[in-house]
């Protein structure tokens, strides 16, 4: 049962939906957050015309070319942060996992091996003593 529920997440589509929902939804705010704060200001001063910066106006007509610029910022540093945080080293152990190398797990901690000594000291007291 838990190998199938392995297998299923390990598919490489479950995974990237995962990582869009999950990853992106929660950096997208901050992100925006950043780009809100920080980024359109300077865009407004580079461009000229304080709160008005990043806009042009023809025939009434407002474009607001700041808040594109503002928006390909926030693309950018999204999808770039997760392709290499999560979409990269996924890859990578899948690759590793195809060909049959083994992943490294890391070493246990000092509890799971002192569990792991009172486990067997608990199987040693409870198994008979052997002649």
């Amino acid at each position: 049962m838990l190998r199938g529920f392995r297998d299923f997440l390990f598919r490489g589509n479950v995974i990237d939906l995962a990582v869009a929902v999950v990853i992106g939804v929660a950096f997208n705010n901050l992100v925006n957050a950043f780009t809100t704060a920080f980024l359109r200001p300077l865009i407004g001063l580079v461009l000229g015309g304080g709160v008005h910066g990043g806009t042009l106006t023809l025939n009434g007509q407002t474009f607001d070319f700041g808040g594109f610029i503002n928006a390909l910022i926030t693309f950018v540093v999204i999808t770039t942060v997760v392709y290499f945080l999560v979409v990269l080293p996924m890859h990578t152990l899948m690759d590793l996992r195809r060909r049959g190398e083994p992943v490294e797990a890391p070493p246990p901690s000092e509890e799971v091996q002192l569990l792991a000594e009172i486990r067997d000291l608990l199987r040693q007291q409870a198994s008979p003593p052997r002649p």
